[in-house]
């Protein structure tokens, strides 16, 4: 599975109710200027939030801003409001586990707005959606009041967060491996899940099936920091389990 959210035009409406069930078994947005205008319109690692890396508490109107336009924006279960959340919180996590620090206005500007090219009104066909986003952040975030001294490492984050592509500078690293872990595990299973016409159209359940083995074969290898490697076996064995139990429930997936 590389970049599908271009070259799939299917709608998203939601999880498949059994395939749920057997995930949870087998487991145990023409840009305007501005925010304001677009929203207008060592251990065993432990895969859960650390304490440690919290979010800062101070808070910023231009944070408030892109958090609010990810909120209004990104309506998708798949690489939506939720999805950015995530990848936030997870890029801080392995970066103090490794004791690197990062420059939190990059990571945040990059974690909330690193997948907006794949939502209009910034999409455009034949464009890579982080390409596009690259491109378009520096107008979003223009008149926030976000430091835009550091714009060119928010678009280079953006620019490499995808699995295969290669980070350069500690935001971009940790937004990337985040992203990447996001693809597997139990949240990865959810999230290609939620592709799933739950009304028979398409794609279907059998037609996604492929994705997750996608990321399974393509993903772990891709992890690259010291701290998102250490927990990436817990989330590439939860994602082959879930497939391998999935199979020997579906015959082979032809009951599915």
């Amino acid at each position: 599975m590389k970049d599908f959210r271009g070259s799939h035009r299917w709608a998203l409406r939601g999880i498949c109710g059994g395939l749920a069930i057997t995930a949870l078994a087998a487991l145990g947005a023409t840009p305007m200027t501005g925010v304001a205008a677009a929203a207008s319109g060592a251990a065993a690692p432990q895969d859960h939030p650390a304490a440690t890396a919290a979010s800062p508490t101070a808070a910023s109107p231009w944070r408030e801003s892109v958090r609010t336009l990810a909120q209004q924006k990104f309506r998708q279960p798949a690489w939506g409001y939720s999805h950015c959340v995530r990848d936030y919180q997870l890029a801080r996590e392995l970066a103090a586990t490794d004791h690197v620090a990062l420059d939190d206005d990059v990571l945040y500007a990059a974690a909330f707005l690193h997948d907006m090219a794949a939502f209009p009104p910034w999409k455009k066909e034949g464009v890579d959606h982080a390409d596009r986003a690259a491109e378009q952040v520096a107008a979003v975030l223009a008149g926030t009041g976000f430091p835009m001294q550091k714009i060119d490492a928010v678009r280079a984050a953006i620019r490499t967060h995808m699995y295969d592509r290669e980070p350069v500078g500690p935001e971009a690293l940790y937004l990337h491996d985040a992203d990447a872990l996001d693809w597997l595990g139990a949240v990865g299973v959810a999230r290609i899940l939620a592709l799933v016409d739950p009304n028979g159209g398409k794609p279907t359940a059998p037609e996604v099936i492929p994705m997750l083995k996608s990321n399974l074969q393509a993903v772990p290898a891709r992890v690259l920091s010291p701290a998102g490697r250490a927990r990436m076996p817990q989330r590439r064995d939860q994602l082959a389990r879930f497939l391998q139990e999935l199979s020997e429930q579906t015959d082979n997936l032809g009951t599915l």
